[in-house]
């Protein structure tokens, strides 16, 4: 190896070591920490406003019970342009927080733990990267339809050579998703996500509401991943549409009210649930 190349990958180095201390330094920041905690309790607020939705759909009422349609709703509100620029900041600081975690993060971590830490961390990165795409697309006066979005997107699939197995191997992957929040919710393992746990009253209701919250978004998602595995066995990307739909069909179902009720209540539950995990969560 000659002077040349050892001088270039010597730069190299640096250059990726100057990149980590400022993404570092950029992560210990209390007033960026500040906003991304604040991408929790969008979040959060989201998850109320769907579950309130979805609660008014059990009872007749029409609405879309999804993550378009709760920030729709926030947007008709009086000062709903500040909650909106709001919930894009907070979204993208989070968002920004989680790339970083993804590529420097889980040094507390080894081998595979340090692997699944920046996995996980890339997939929440792109969660609320979405979420602040919509807040923002809200923002600017633009609007979307997730159900119709997710249809287009299951109909782009189903088009592809194997699409039929792939979109319900993306059902399958979902339906995992709302059993892993199922467990998670069941064992109390949503705690390990806290630095602390307040004490008395407050320590109790956050542990019910996480409890609650995760069994019901793992409900949620299970009924999501069974539709889109369902469009895939009949070859029907109409049937995917989406969380709106796969709860409006939860709620055509025998006894569906009742279990849209239960659903929607474990949605508000878990967006209390995020709303202390802004002010407790670890970062």
């Amino acid at each position: 190896m000659d002077d040349a190349t050892e001088g270039a990958e010597g730069r190299g180095m640096q250059a990726a070591r100057e990149v980590s201390g400022a993404a570092e330094r950029a992560k210990q920041s209390k007033a960026f920490q500040a906003v991304a905690r604040c991408g929790w309790a969008a979040n959060g607020l989201l998850h109320l406003l769907i579950g309130y939705i979805a609660l008014r759909l059990a009872f007749g009422h029409a609405g879309e019970a999804d993550q378009s349609g709760a920030v729709g709703q926030l947007a008709a509100t009086p000062g709903g342009v500040v909650l909106l620029w709001a919930g894009l900041a907070a979204g993208a600081a989070l968002a920004l927080w989680q790339v970083s975690e993804a590529v420097f993060g889980g040094r507390r971590f080894e081998g595979r733990d340090r692997l699944k830490y920046r996995v996980k961390s890339a997939g929440l990165a792109v969660v609320f990267a979405l979420l602040a795409a919509t807040f923002g697309s809200f923002a600017l006066g633009g609007g979307t339809d997730s159900g119709e979005k997710t249809q287009d997107a299951s109909t782009a699939l189903m088009q592809a050579p194997a699409g039929a197995v792939l979109l319900f191997l993306v059902g399958a992957g979902i339906a995992a998703a709302g059993v892993f929040y199922v467990v998670k919710g069941a064992r109390g393992k949503f705690r390990d996500d806290l630095r602390q746990l307040p004490a008395g009253t407050l320590g109790r209701a956050v542990t019910w509401t996480g409890t609650a919250g995760y069994i019901g978004k793992g409900l949620a998602l299970v009924v999501l991943g069974i539709l889109f595995a369902v469009a895939a066995v009949r070859h029907d990307p109409a049937q995917a549409t989406g969380l709106d739909g796969a709860l409006k069909g939860l709620r055509d179902q025998p006894f569906g009210d009742a279990a849209l009720i239960v659903v929607a209540l474990g949605l508000i539950c878990y967006g209390l649930y995020l709303g202390a995990r802004a002010r407790y969560g670890k970062m």
